[in-house]
Protein backbone atom coordinates (compact mmCIF):
# COMPACT_ATOMS: atom_id res chain seq x y z
CA UNK A 1 0.00 0.00 0.00
CA UNK A 2 1.29 3.67 -1.01
CA UNK A 3 1.82 6.24 1.55
CA UNK A 4 -0.59 8.32 0.35
CA UNK A 5 -3.20 5.85 1.07
CA UNK A 6 -2.40 4.76 4.10
CA UNK A 7 -3.02 8.35 4.60
CA UNK A 8 -6.39 8.20 3.06
CA UNK A 9 -7.48 5.35 5.22
CA UNK A 10 -6.25 7.01 8.36
CA UNK A 11 -8.43 9.83 7.51
CA UNK A 12 -11.74 8.05 6.52
CA UNK A 13 -11.13 5.66 9.68
CA UNK A 14 -10.98 8.62 11.66
CA UNK A 15 -14.75 9.94 10.46
CA UNK A 16 -16.15 9.70 13.63
CA UNK A 17 -13.05 10.98 15.91
CA UNK A 18 -13.53 13.98 13.65
CA UNK A 19 -17.34 14.55 14.31
CA UNK A 20 -16.67 14.24 18.03
CA UNK A 21 -13.90 16.80 17.64
CA UNK A 22 -16.52 18.92 15.88
CA UNK A 23 -19.52 18.52 18.68
CA UNK A 24 -16.79 19.92 21.55
CA UNK A 25 -15.69 22.54 19.49
CA UNK A 26 -19.49 23.67 18.90
CA UNK A 27 -20.10 23.01 22.33
CA UNK A 28 -17.64 26.75 23.63
CA UNK A 29 -18.85 29.46 21.84
CA UNK A 30 -15.88 31.96 20.68
CA UNK A 31 -17.90 35.18 20.08
CA UNK A 32 -16.10 38.41 19.96
CA UNK A 33 -17.17 41.49 22.32
CA UNK A 34 -17.94 43.63 19.56
CA UNK A 35 -20.77 41.15 18.86
CA UNK A 36 -21.49 40.56 22.40
CA UNK A 37 -20.03 37.30 23.56
CA UNK A 38 -16.87 36.67 25.66
CA UNK A 39 -14.07 35.64 23.15
CA UNK A 40 -12.31 32.55 22.54
CA UNK A 41 -10.69 31.66 25.37
CA UNK A 42 -12.55 28.66 26.81
CA UNK A 43 -12.55 27.19 23.46
CA UNK A 44 -8.46 28.02 22.75
CA UNK A 45 -7.88 26.00 26.67
CA UNK A 46 -9.98 22.82 25.32
CA UNK A 47 -8.44 22.80 22.09
CA UNK A 48 -5.46 23.14 23.72
CA UNK A 49 -6.04 20.12 25.83
CA UNK A 50 -7.11 17.93 23.28
CA UNK A 51 -3.97 18.38 21.22
CA UNK A 52 -2.08 17.46 24.23
CA UNK A 53 -4.28 14.67 24.57
CA UNK A 54 -3.04 13.71 21.14
CA UNK A 55 0.38 13.52 22.36
CA UNK A 56 1.24 17.13 20.63
CA UNK A 57 3.68 18.60 22.84
CA UNK A 58 4.90 21.67 21.27
CA UNK A 59 2.24 24.03 21.71
CA UNK A 60 2.64 27.75 22.23
CA UNK A 61 0.04 30.16 22.84
CA UNK A 62 0.23 33.94 22.58
CA UNK A 63 -1.64 36.22 24.08
CA UNK A 64 -3.10 39.52 22.72
CA UNK A 65 -4.81 42.12 25.56
CA UNK A 66 -8.14 42.67 25.53
CA UNK A 67 -9.96 44.27 28.72
CA UNK A 68 -13.03 43.35 27.01
CA UNK A 69 -13.07 39.98 28.14
CA UNK A 70 -12.95 37.95 31.38
CA UNK A 71 -9.84 36.93 31.03
CA UNK A 72 -8.33 40.11 29.40
CA UNK A 73 -6.98 38.91 26.78
CA UNK A 74 -7.30 36.62 23.33
CA UNK A 75 -5.55 33.57 22.70
CA UNK A 76 -3.68 32.15 19.45
CA UNK A 77 -2.54 29.03 19.64
CA UNK A 78 0.50 27.87 17.61
CA UNK A 79 1.42 23.65 16.93
CA UNK A 80 5.20 23.31 15.76
CA UNK A 81 5.86 20.00 14.46
CA UNK A 82 9.00 19.74 13.01
CA UNK A 83 10.53 18.76 9.75
CA UNK A 84 13.36 19.15 7.44
CA UNK A 85 14.31 22.86 7.59
CA UNK A 86 15.55 23.26 4.15
CA UNK A 87 12.41 23.69 2.81
CA UNK A 88 10.90 26.37 4.98
CA UNK A 89 7.84 25.30 7.23
CA UNK A 90 4.22 25.04 5.82
CA UNK A 91 1.33 26.50 8.42
CA UNK A 92 -2.16 26.12 8.25
CA UNK A 93 -3.82 28.98 9.85
CA UNK A 94 -8.03 28.37 10.66
CA UNK A 95 -9.87 30.39 13.43
CA UNK A 96 -11.34 29.35 16.44
CA UNK A 97 -14.20 32.65 16.68
CA UNK A 98 -17.57 32.35 15.30
CA UNK A 99 -20.17 34.98 14.82
CA UNK A 100 -23.12 35.18 16.65
CA UNK A 101 -26.24 32.84 15.61
CA UNK A 102 -28.49 35.63 14.74
CA UNK A 103 -32.58 34.93 14.75
CA UNK A 104 -32.91 31.76 17.26
CA UNK A 105 -36.32 30.93 15.56
CA UNK A 106 -34.34 30.43 11.98
CA UNK A 107 -32.35 27.44 13.45
CA UNK A 108 -34.15 23.85 13.72
CA UNK A 109 -32.16 23.24 16.94
CA UNK A 110 -29.37 24.71 19.61
CA UNK A 111 -26.96 26.74 17.45
CA UNK A 112 -24.16 25.15 19.43
CA UNK A 113 -25.25 21.74 19.63
CA UNK A 114 -23.98 19.43 17.23
CA UNK A 115 -26.68 17.51 15.17
CA UNK A 116 -25.16 15.19 12.51
CA UNK A 117 -27.94 14.41 9.42
CA UNK A 118 -27.67 13.24 5.91
CA UNK A 119 -23.85 13.45 5.80
CA UNK A 120 -23.71 16.66 7.22
CA UNK A 121 -23.04 18.54 11.06
CA UNK A 122 -25.35 21.46 12.02
CA UNK A 123 -24.15 24.60 14.27
CA UNK A 124 -22.85 27.93 14.12
CA UNK A 125 -19.25 27.32 13.36
CA UNK A 126 -19.27 23.73 11.56
CA UNK A 127 -17.64 25.08 8.58
CA UNK A 128 -16.61 28.51 9.18
CA UNK A 129 -13.95 27.94 10.47
CA UNK A 130 -13.54 24.55 12.17
CA UNK A 131 -13.91 22.19 9.16
CA UNK A 132 -10.44 23.82 8.31
CA UNK A 133 -9.54 24.01 11.74
CA UNK A 134 -10.49 19.95 12.47
CA UNK A 135 -9.19 18.88 9.05
CA UNK A 136 -5.79 20.82 9.32
CA UNK A 137 -5.54 18.70 13.01
CA UNK A 138 -6.56 14.87 10.84
CA UNK A 139 -4.38 15.76 8.23
CA UNK A 140 -1.13 16.04 10.94
CA UNK A 141 -2.01 13.49 13.12
CA UNK A 142 -2.62 11.10 9.94
CA UNK A 143 1.21 11.67 8.57
CA UNK A 144 2.34 11.19 12.10
CA UNK A 145 0.51 8.18 12.88
CA UNK A 146 1.32 6.20 9.00
CA UNK A 147 4.96 7.62 9.84
CA UNK A 148 5.54 9.22 6.36
CA UNK A 149 8.26 11.45 5.96
CA UNK A 150 6.74 15.47 6.02
CA UNK A 151 8.54 17.78 2.56
CA UNK A 152 8.70 20.40 5.45
CA UNK A 153 7.81 21.40 9.19
CA UNK A 154 4.30 22.09 9.46
CA UNK A 155 2.79 24.59 11.72
CA UNK A 156 -0.98 24.85 13.06
CA UNK A 157 -1.63 28.14 13.46
CA UNK A 158 -5.46 28.98 15.11
CA UNK A 159 -6.07 32.10 15.58
CA UNK A 160 -8.01 34.91 17.93
CA UNK A 161 -10.77 37.54 16.18
CA UNK A 162 -10.84 36.92 12.44
CA UNK A 163 -14.43 37.59 12.66
CA UNK A 164 -14.12 41.15 13.77
CA UNK A 165 -10.90 42.48 12.25
CA UNK A 166 -8.13 40.13 13.09
CA UNK A 167 -6.39 42.79 15.98
CA UNK A 168 -6.01 40.56 18.25
CA UNK A 169 -5.62 37.94 15.96
CA UNK A 170 -2.74 37.45 13.01
CA UNK A 171 -2.44 41.70 12.42
CA UNK A 172 -1.45 41.45 16.58
CA UNK A 173 1.38 37.96 15.69
CA UNK A 174 2.29 39.84 12.78
CA UNK A 175 3.59 42.95 14.45
CA UNK A 176 4.07 41.46 17.94
CA UNK A 177 6.22 38.95 16.64
CA UNK A 178 7.54 39.91 13.64
CA UNK A 179 9.99 36.88 13.31
CA UNK A 180 7.23 34.56 13.48
CA UNK A 181 7.41 33.25 9.62
CA UNK A 182 10.26 32.76 8.09
CA UNK A 183 11.34 33.76 4.75
CA UNK A 184 10.81 30.50 3.17
CA UNK A 185 7.60 29.70 4.79
CA UNK A 186 4.13 29.58 3.02
CA UNK A 187 0.55 29.64 4.85
CA UNK A 188 -2.48 27.89 3.77
CA UNK A 189 -5.68 29.59 4.67
CA UNK A 190 -8.37 26.97 4.71
CA UNK A 191 -11.16 29.51 4.97
CA UNK A 192 -12.81 30.50 1.64
CA UNK A 193 -13.56 28.16 -1.37
CA UNK A 194 -16.33 26.39 -3.78
CA UNK A 195 -18.62 23.86 -3.38
CA UNK A 196 -16.51 21.28 -6.21
CA UNK A 197 -13.24 21.91 -4.53
CA UNK A 198 -11.78 24.05 -7.36
CA UNK A 199 -11.06 27.70 -6.65
CA UNK A 200 -7.73 27.79 -5.49
CA UNK A 201 -7.45 31.81 -4.42
CA UNK A 202 -4.25 33.37 -4.66
CA UNK A 203 -4.99 37.20 -5.10
CA UNK A 204 -7.01 39.66 -4.28
CA UNK A 205 -8.38 43.10 -4.77
CA UNK A 206 -7.62 45.95 -3.20
CA UNK A 207 -10.47 47.31 -1.06
CA UNK A 208 -11.05 50.88 -0.48
CA UNK A 209 -14.00 52.15 1.20
CA UNK A 210 -14.27 55.76 1.13
CA UNK A 211 -17.09 58.66 2.88
CA UNK A 212 -17.89 61.82 1.28
CA UNK A 213 -19.64 64.68 3.07
CA UNK A 214 -21.23 67.63 1.29
CA UNK A 215 -21.51 70.64 2.84
CA UNK A 216 -23.83 73.63 0.81
CA UNK A 217 -26.19 75.39 2.83
CA UNK A 218 -30.22 74.55 4.04
CA UNK A 219 -33.32 76.57 3.07
CA UNK A 220 -36.88 76.71 1.70
CA UNK A 221 -37.16 75.23 -1.19
CA UNK A 222 -39.53 77.67 -2.68
CA UNK A 223 -36.32 79.80 -3.07
CA UNK A 224 -33.31 77.97 -3.87
CA UNK A 225 -31.52 80.71 -4.83
CA UNK A 226 -30.98 81.34 -1.13
CA UNK A 227 -28.98 78.19 -0.62
CA UNK A 228 -26.69 75.60 -1.90
CA UNK A 229 -27.81 72.50 -3.00
CA UNK A 230 -25.84 69.73 -1.51
CA UNK A 231 -28.14 67.32 -2.69
CA UNK A 232 -27.67 68.02 -6.39
CA UNK A 233 -23.66 68.36 -6.01
CA UNK A 234 -23.40 65.26 -4.06
CA UNK A 235 -25.51 62.91 -7.10
CA UNK A 236 -23.18 65.13 -10.01
CA UNK A 237 -20.31 63.90 -7.72
CA UNK A 238 -21.66 60.30 -7.54
CA UNK A 239 -22.06 60.50 -12.06
CA UNK A 240 -18.10 61.39 -11.68
CA UNK A 241 -17.31 58.62 -9.28
CA UNK A 242 -18.85 56.58 -11.14
CA UNK A 243 -17.04 57.44 -14.63
CA UNK A 244 -13.76 55.91 -12.35
CA UNK A 245 -14.96 52.33 -14.19
CA UNK A 246 -14.04 53.61 -17.20
CA UNK A 247 -10.94 55.41 -16.35
CA UNK A 248 -9.39 52.32 -14.43
CA UNK A 249 -10.43 49.65 -17.39
CA UNK A 250 -7.14 47.29 -17.39
CA UNK A 251 -8.32 43.88 -17.06
CA UNK A 252 -6.84 40.70 -15.30
CA UNK A 253 -8.74 37.12 -16.72
CA UNK A 254 -7.66 35.92 -12.80
CA UNK A 255 -10.33 37.96 -11.20
CA UNK A 256 -14.18 37.95 -11.77
CA UNK A 257 -14.87 40.31 -12.36
CA UNK A 258 -11.75 40.86 -14.52
CA UNK A 259 -12.01 44.70 -13.89
CA UNK A 260 -11.73 47.01 -10.99
CA UNK A 261 -15.17 48.17 -9.90
CA UNK A 262 -16.21 51.15 -8.23
CA UNK A 263 -19.64 51.16 -6.81
CA UNK A 264 -21.73 54.20 -4.98
CA UNK A 265 -23.50 52.23 -2.13
CA UNK A 266 -24.42 53.81 1.47
CA UNK A 267 -26.15 56.82 1.37
CA UNK A 268 -27.65 58.58 4.84
CA UNK A 269 -30.30 60.72 4.84
CA UNK A 270 -30.57 64.67 4.73
CA UNK A 271 -33.89 66.44 5.21
CA UNK A 272 -36.51 65.02 6.43
CA UNK A 273 -38.99 66.69 4.59
CA UNK A 274 -40.41 67.72 0.80
CA UNK A 275 -40.10 71.56 1.28
CA UNK A 276 -36.28 71.77 2.57
CA UNK A 277 -32.80 72.80 0.42
CA UNK A 278 -30.60 69.90 1.73
CA UNK A 279 -27.56 71.43 3.30
CA UNK A 280 -25.64 68.41 3.27
CA UNK A 281 -25.33 64.94 1.38
CA UNK A 282 -23.56 62.07 2.45
CA UNK A 283 -22.71 58.59 0.94
CA UNK A 284 -20.23 55.99 0.35
CA UNK A 285 -18.29 54.63 -2.54
CA UNK A 286 -17.07 51.10 -2.31
CA UNK A 287 -14.31 50.35 -4.85
CA UNK A 288 -12.41 46.85 -5.27
CA UNK A 289 -9.30 47.06 -7.12
CA UNK A 290 -6.73 45.48 -9.38
CA UNK A 291 -3.71 44.80 -7.64
CA UNK A 292 -1.69 46.21 -10.64
CA UNK A 293 -3.22 49.71 -9.85
CA UNK A 294 -2.65 51.57 -7.11
CA UNK A 295 -4.69 52.87 -4.59
CA UNK A 296 -2.22 56.36 -4.41
CA UNK A 297 -3.46 56.74 -8.34
CA UNK A 298 -7.55 56.36 -7.88
CA UNK A 299 -7.32 58.54 -4.66
CA UNK A 300 -5.56 61.41 -6.83
CA UNK A 301 -8.42 60.94 -9.48
CA UNK A 302 -11.06 61.43 -6.84
CA UNK A 303 -9.53 64.42 -5.39
CA UNK A 304 -9.58 66.04 -8.63
CA UNK A 305 -13.24 65.20 -8.84
CA UNK A 306 -14.06 66.76 -5.17
CA UNK A 307 -11.74 69.98 -6.32
CA UNK A 308 -14.62 70.18 -9.64
CA UNK A 309 -17.26 69.79 -7.88
CA UNK A 310 -16.68 72.29 -4.87
CA UNK A 311 -15.77 74.95 -7.63
CA UNK A 312 -18.85 74.16 -9.81
CA UNK A 313 -21.60 73.92 -6.77
CA UNK A 314 -19.81 76.26 -4.15
CA UNK A 315 -19.76 73.37 -1.74
CA UNK A 316 -17.31 71.82 0.64
CA UNK A 317 -16.69 68.45 0.44
CA UNK A 318 -14.56 65.69 2.78
CA UNK A 319 -13.22 62.61 1.95
CA UNK A 320 -12.88 60.14 4.85
CA UNK A 321 -10.82 56.76 4.51
CA UNK A 322 -12.61 54.30 6.27
CA UNK A 323 -10.74 51.25 4.91
CA UNK A 324 -7.75 51.03 2.25
CA UNK A 325 -6.45 46.90 2.44
CA UNK A 326 -4.02 46.34 -0.59
CA UNK A 327 -1.89 43.21 -0.76
CA UNK A 328 0.52 41.74 -3.75
CA UNK A 329 -0.72 38.64 -5.23
CA UNK A 330 0.80 35.18 -4.71
CA UNK A 331 2.22 33.48 -7.67
CA UNK A 332 0.49 30.94 -9.67
CA UNK A 333 3.98 28.72 -10.26
CA UNK A 334 4.66 28.50 -6.11
CA UNK A 335 5.35 24.67 -4.98
CA UNK A 336 2.40 25.02 -2.25
CA UNK A 337 -0.03 26.15 -5.26
CA UNK A 338 1.13 22.84 -7.35
CA UNK A 339 1.02 20.55 -4.34
CA UNK A 340 -2.62 21.90 -3.81
CA UNK A 341 -3.96 21.40 -7.37
CA UNK A 342 -2.02 18.18 -7.56
CA UNK A 343 -4.26 17.02 -4.09
CA UNK A 344 -7.30 18.24 -5.27
CA UNK A 345 -7.00 16.14 -8.42
CA UNK A 346 -6.21 12.94 -6.71
CA UNK A 347 -8.87 13.65 -3.84
CA UNK A 348 -11.80 14.90 -5.13
CA UNK A 349 -11.27 13.87 -9.21
CA UNK A 350 -11.71 17.67 -10.38
CA UNK A 351 -8.94 20.75 -11.93
CA UNK A 352 -7.94 23.48 -9.14
CA UNK A 353 -7.47 26.83 -11.04
CA UNK A 354 -6.45 29.69 -9.64
CA UNK A 355 -8.10 32.96 -9.28
CA UNK A 356 -8.54 36.29 -7.23
CA UNK A 357 -11.43 37.27 -5.92
CA UNK A 358 -13.05 40.87 -4.99
CA UNK A 359 -13.45 40.49 -1.08
CA UNK A 360 -11.34 40.64 1.57
CA UNK A 361 -9.42 37.81 3.98
CA UNK A 362 -6.96 37.41 6.44
CA UNK A 363 -4.55 35.87 3.35
CA UNK A 364 -3.80 40.04 2.36
CA UNK A 365 -2.49 40.46 5.68
CA UNK A 366 -0.17 37.46 5.25
CA UNK A 367 0.72 38.92 1.69
CA UNK A 368 1.35 42.58 2.90
CA UNK A 369 4.33 40.82 4.70
CA UNK A 370 5.38 38.56 1.52
CA UNK A 371 4.43 35.54 2.93
CA UNK A 372 2.91 33.31 0.33
CA UNK A 373 -0.66 32.55 1.14
CA UNK A 374 -3.20 30.47 -0.45
CA UNK A 375 -6.69 29.89 0.31
CA UNK A 376 -8.26 27.11 0.07
CA UNK A 377 -11.08 24.85 0.83
CA UNK A 378 -13.85 22.60 -0.32
CA UNK A 379 -17.20 24.77 1.17
CA UNK A 380 -20.81 25.04 0.56
CA UNK A 381 -20.51 28.21 1.47
CA UNK A 382 -23.22 28.43 4.92
CA UNK A 383 -21.07 30.26 7.04
CA UNK A 384 -23.23 33.48 8.89
CA UNK A 385 -26.02 31.53 8.10
CA UNK A 386 -28.99 29.84 9.97
CA UNK A 387 -28.53 25.92 10.09
CA UNK A 388 -24.96 26.33 9.26
CA UNK A 389 -23.61 23.31 8.28
CA UNK A 390 -20.72 21.19 6.83
CA UNK A 391 -20.61 18.77 4.66
CA UNK A 392 -18.52 15.35 6.60
CA UNK A 393 -17.39 14.25 3.29
CA UNK A 394 -15.82 17.77 3.09
CA UNK A 395 -14.17 17.82 6.11
CA UNK A 396 -12.52 13.97 5.13
CA UNK A 397 -11.59 15.66 2.04
CA UNK A 398 -10.09 18.79 2.97
CA UNK A 399 -8.25 16.44 5.49
CA UNK A 400 -6.77 14.54 2.97
CA UNK A 401 -5.82 17.09 0.65
CA UNK A 402 -3.77 19.59 3.23
CA UNK A 403 -2.00 15.80 4.64
CA UNK A 404 -0.53 14.82 0.77
CA UNK A 405 0.22 18.29 0.67
CA UNK A 406 2.56 18.10 3.92
CA UNK A 407 4.34 15.06 2.39
CA UNK A 408 5.14 17.06 -1.07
Amino acid sequence: MSDIQRIYDYIDNSRKRMIELQRMLCAHPAIAPESGGQGEWEKALALKNYLQQQGFGNIRQIDAPDKRVPQGKRPNLILDFPGPAENGCLWVMTHMDVVPPGEQKRWETDPFTLREKDGKLFARGTEDNQQGLVSSIFALLAVRETGVRLSSGVKLLFVADEETGSDYGIKYLLEKEPGLFAKNDCVLVPDAGSSDGTMIEIAEKSILWLKFQVTGKQCHASLPNLGINAFVAGSDLVLKLNGLNGLFNQQDVLFNPPVSTFSPTKKEANVPNVNTIPGEDVFYLDCRILPSIKTEQVLREIKKMLAETETRYAVKIEMQTLQNECSPPTREEIPLVVAIKRAVKAVYGVDGKAVGIGGGTVGAHLRKKAIDTVVWAKLESTAHMPNEYCVIQNMLGDAKVMAQVMIE
